[in-house]
């Protein structure tokens, strides 16, 4: 297995989660995370527009070679899961835009791969992840950890189901 870089994506409008690691061989390395934050007072497209902006210096910056969303699990509140399905498809255009491949997960997915069950807790995801990562601190926003967790059930993926 070659050397990559993956960068997982957990989409949201308020806050979409990113998180990039290292995959060399079995060894994974966590390499850096965060949260992209739009301003509740600008108007919607503005806040499209900065997602964009963000990913891509983010694309350059990290310059993965794989890079993985979590596909959308909508709630009951419909115009909050449109404004985050739009968010996501800003986040699949500009991924699709620099790398032309990008890999989706459902969320019972990404749990599966984390922590061996689909009916894992938010808490649980976190710790699993910070586990995975040998990470002593949690890791925070939880939307980078949503991402880490994308990124490395993309890792497992691409290892044949790597033990965690």
């Amino acid at each position: 297995m070659p050397n990559k870089v993956i960068m997982g994506i957990d989409p949201g409008f308020g806050i979409m989660g990113w998180g990039v690691i290292k995959l060399t061989g079995e060894e994974i390395t966590l390499i850096d995370y965060g949260a992209i934050e739009t301003d509740k007072e600008q108007e919607f497209g503005r806040r499209l527009c900065q997602i964009n902006e963000d990913l891509a210096r983010l694309f350059n910056e990290y310059k993965p070679d794989e890079i993985a969303i979590e596909e959308l699990f909508f709630a009951a509140n419909v115009t909050t899961g449109l404004k985050v399905a739009a968010a996501r498809g800003i986040a699949l255009m500009r991924a699709t835009y620099y790398h032309g491949q990008v890999f989706n997960y459902k969320p019972n997915q990404i749990k599966i791969a984390i922590t061996g069950g689909c009916k894992a807790k938010k808490k649980d995801m976190q710790a699993a992840v910070g586990r995975i990562l040998n990470q002593e601190q949690k890791i925070k926003p939880d939307d980078a950890a949503d991402a880490l967790a994308v990124a490395l059930t993309h890792a497992f993926t691409l290892c044949g189901g790597l033990s965690r």
